[in-house]
């Protein structure tokens, strides 16, 4: 017996079967999926990590 795993939709919440029949997994469809990736070109998401330091001025490409 195979356990079946359901996860929620990030987007809509909807319920989604993990599995190889659900191909947008962890979405529920293209539309959600997109909707997700569109989040992220326009930078509503992010993930935290260092600050850019490139353009301030204390940035130098000497080493120490």
């Amino acid at each position: 017996m195979t356990k079946i795993t359901i996860v929620s939709c990030p987007t809509c919440k909807a319920d989604v079967e993990w599995g190889e029949h659900s191909p947008y997994r962890p979405f529920c469809s293209k539309k959600c999926q997109m909707i997700d990736f569109g989040t992220w070109a326009d930078e509503e998401n992010a993930i935290a990590g260092a600050p850019d330091m490139s353009d301030s001025d204390g940035w130098s490409e000497d080493q120490y």
